[in-house]
């Protein structure tokens, strides 16, 4: 396929993947209305853009998996049955914007050029973060708060803050997102990138390991448990990844019952030594308040089970249910940070069964692009190259996350979901794909194992 790729795709790119990956920073310098207004303007110019390139025909509906389909059209039709009509509103405003979004980057880039923007913009948003941690550490020497806020003389907690001014303090740090959890992941997702590019040479030696070692910085830093476990996952993952290549065709699938059954012990392992990893991360008992939240979460969806309370995306705090559904030391929460929990919610049994669908075709898809050879125009084998790792490496990290985050169903996690589920779908018969690379062909069914 040819990629009708410029500098004002590539600048678009950049700019929708650093919006919905750094959305706070928007709202915290522009407040709602202002934001609101960035990303009508941002959609209609993807729109525009869409038209302009003929992008339409590549992602039309027929094209995308049936389940996200199916997905959507549900979170459209469950306004029938919405306990809060008005916030599914907003949250299918904010959901088509999103996906209009990400279908903008499965049809206007190739897989190299794809990651990198999403590089451009994941090291973007860390090197402004440590750059404002240290403003506010160096100069203003005391919190920030979102600017359009007035808080008067109340104590107001922790959350509230953009910035804690914790940098000289060793943290743990926000950052631009005002959320170290989330600047965690961003730091996690910039290394896969970093890690892919590198190990294929698509970007300089020099500036990515500089970009590795903010990176991996920014991790330390932020203290954040739940990405560090992401990553140790993802990690494994490509473990498994590089076995599955180097093994025959027949024995992959040994590989891969390998690695479940090692899953499967570590899991035990994780249960039996529960407490012992939670000292490790410095978390309590209750994961910071997450059973408590997952239990009222579970209890209010198993009020309407079938189909859920309606789609709402993130939680609106000025409606019922979600006014004190789950507050904590005086923050409401926008999330059931659980996204499997999340979907149960607002779209019930058949709302997850979708989900899950359309998350295990992505992944299916995703290591399946991984672990075999690409094809040439003449549907000769190619050696394998670091690129097609990435799909799998980054969706493994969305759906560690999605187990104590709720953020695969919103902005950057969402987007990310949809270029690795659409896009890879797309892909499936194609041959001939640009994967930065172009080297000589050899006779299919060759693996490295036995070159």
């Amino acid at each position: 396929m040819r990629y009708p790729t410029d500098a004002a795709t590539r600048s678009l790119s950049v700019l929708v993947l650093f919006t919905v990956f750094a959305g706070d920073v928007w709202r915290n310098l522009l407040g709602w209305w202002g934001y609101a207004a960035l990303v009508a303007a941002i959609t209609v110019v993807v729109a525009v853009m869409m038209t302009r390139r003929r992008l339409w025909g590549a992602v039309a509906f027929w094209r995308l998996p049936r389940t996200l389909v199916l997905f959507g059209v549900l979170a459209v039709v469950s306004l029938a049955w919405s306990f809060y009509p008005g916030a599914t509103v907003l949250g299918i405003l904010a959901q088509a914007a999103t996906t209009l979004g990400a279908l903008f980057l499965c049809a206007a880039l190739s897989w190299p050029r794809l990651l990198s923007a999403l590089g451009t913009a994941l090291n973007g948003i860390l090197g402004l973060s440590l750059l404002f941690e240290f403003v506010v550490g160096a100069f203003v020497r005391s919190p920030v708060f979102p600017f359009f806020t007035d808080y008067g003389d109340r104590k107001v907690p922790n959350a509230f803050y953009w910035s804690q001014a914790d940098l000289f303090h060793g943290g743990p740090i926000q950052g631009i997102v005002g959320n170290r959890n989330l600047l965690a992941f961003v730091a996690v997702l910039a290394l896969i990138v970093l890690a892919v590019q590198l190990a294929q040479k698509l970007r300089r030696r020099g500036p990515a390991l500089a970009w590795i070692v903010v990176a991996l910085g920014t991790l330390a830093l932020t203290r954040s448990a739940t990405a560090v476990g992401a990553l140790v996952i993802t990690a494994a993952a490509f473990g498994v990844l590089v076995l599955a290549r180097r093994a025959r065709s027949g024995r992959r699938a040994r590989v891969f019952a390998a690695a479940a059954a090692v899953a499967v012990l570590a899991v035990v392992a994780v249960g039996v030594l529960w407490q012992q990893v939670l000292s490790l991360f410095g978390k309590s008992e209750d994961l910071t308040g997450r059973l408590d939240i997952w239990n009222s979460v579970a209890g209010l969806a198993a009020e309407r089970p079938a189909f859920g309370w309606g789609w709402v995306s993130y939680w609106v705090p000025w409606v019922e249910p979600f006014d004190d559904l789950a507050v904590r030391k005086g923050v409401t929460y926008l999330q059931a940070h659980n996204a499997w929990l999340d979907v149960w919610l607002q779209l019930g049994v058949v709302g997850l069964v979708l989900f899950v669908a359309f998350v295990l075709g992505a992944w299916h898809r995703s290591w399946w692009f991984a672990v075999e050879e690409p094809l040439d125009g003449k549907g000769r084998a190619l050696p394998q190259v670091a690129v097609t790792l990435a799909p799998a490496l980054l969706l493994t990290a969305l759906v560690a996350q999605s187990f104590v985050e709720s953020r695969i169903l919103v902005e950057g996690g969402w987007v990310l979901l949809i270029v690795i589920g659409v896009k890879t779908k797309l892909d499936l018969q194609k041959v001939d794909q640009d994967l930065g690379a172009h080297p000589e062909p050899r006779p299919a069914g060759l693996s490295p194992a036995r070159r």
